[in-house]
């Protein structure tokens, strides 16, 4: 044959092969999904390039020729380590773009400082990531993971939960010393102003993060619909920090300006919201070796975090 060997050629030799190793070509056909029609006319024509016959034809049963079987001996290894070359590459390192798509202060406080460890472990997987809050609707094929914060699942598509979610008001002591009012219980937010963020989980209503905390620890009667909103966390936590009211931080997102003092906790009360982070992803997403790795990474960074330990007790 040579260097010069068509292409089509190259295709037939493969249906040899399987052909000859098993001496049907109706098993042939079974396996390459193809007639056993197609697989005797594939044959034919290879013989007809060939110029000699590889098979000899009875009415019940094949056997190969001695030509055949001195081609199946030189093209079934060489077919072999092809296989094991493939197989060895789509088990070896993983590559390739996996799409995230996340909570903007989930993506930038908790996510963003741990990449450096998926780029360790995965060097050859790259990230899209894209910030969009919980108003935003997840719609199939724009992701192959969304982190969400929710109620443990989202309709139409599967989840695993990361973690659960505590929240707790925040003030900059800035602030507390400036206005010269105490804030020693939830009657006292009346003096403040109240800052909210209006898409703090899916579905949430504008007021929510607030009314929940309150309805948790049997202050319903606080009325906090008023003061500023936005439409992030951070915003609101910045905005707090900057002194311009009282907001709701999420303890897995409030660690550092708890530990640096440019907020503290007024109440010391905190209470958990009944929603978690989760992976959200399409039914059959993790098929996918490299969406599969960088889920279990995920999972993996966040166990090991007790909530029962980062709850305060009231």
């Amino acid at each position: 044959m040579g260097a010069t060997t068509p292409a089509q050629i190259h295709a037939r030799l493969k249906v040899f092969v399987i052909a000859a190793r098993s001496l049907s070509f109706t098993e042939a056909g079974e396996s390459l999904c193809i007639t056993t029609a197609a697989v005797s006319q594939q044959i034919k024509a290879l013989e007809e390039w060939l110029g000699f016959k590889l098979f000899q034809r009875f009415s019940r049963r094949l056997e190969l020729t001695e030509e055949g079987e001195r081609l199946l001996a030189t093209v079934s290894p060489a077919y072999a380590n092809v296989d094991l070359a493939i197989h060895r590459l789509r088990g070896g390192p993983l590559s390739g773009i996996v799409r995230i798509r996340s909570l903007p202060s989930f993506l930038g406080i908790w996510l963003v400082p741990r990449l450096p460890l998926l780029m360790q472990q995965y060097p050859h997987i790259e990230l899209s990531l894209e910030a969009e809050d919980s108003a935003h609707s997840l719609r199939e094929g724009e992701f192959d993971i969304a982190i969400d914060l929710n109620d443990g699942g989202m309709p139409g598509f599967q989840s695993t939960v990361l973690m659960q979610e505590a929240i707790f008001p925040v003030i900059s002591p800035k602030l507390l010393a400036a206005t010269g009012r105490p804030l020693a219980s939830v009657d006292d937010l009346q003096h403040f102003p109240v800052l909210h963020d209006v898409t703090a989980w899916r579905g949430s209503e504008p007021y929510g993060e607030w009314e929940s905390y309150l309805r948790a620890i049997d202050a319903a009667h606080v009325d906090v619909r008023r003061g500023y909103m936005f439409n992030r966390h951070q915003a609101t936590i910045d905005a707090a920090k900057v002194g311009m009211g009282v907001a709701i931080a999420r303890q897995r997102l409030t660690l550092d300006e708890l530990a640096s003092g440019l907020l503290i906790e007024p109440f010391g009360k905190r209470v958990m919201t009944g929603k978690s982070y989760c992976l959200v992803y399409a039914a059959g997403a993790l098929d996918d070796r490299r969406v599969a790795a960088v889920h279990n990474w995920l999972v993996e960074q966040s166990q090991g975090e007790d909530m029962a330990r980062l709850v305060q007790a009231s």
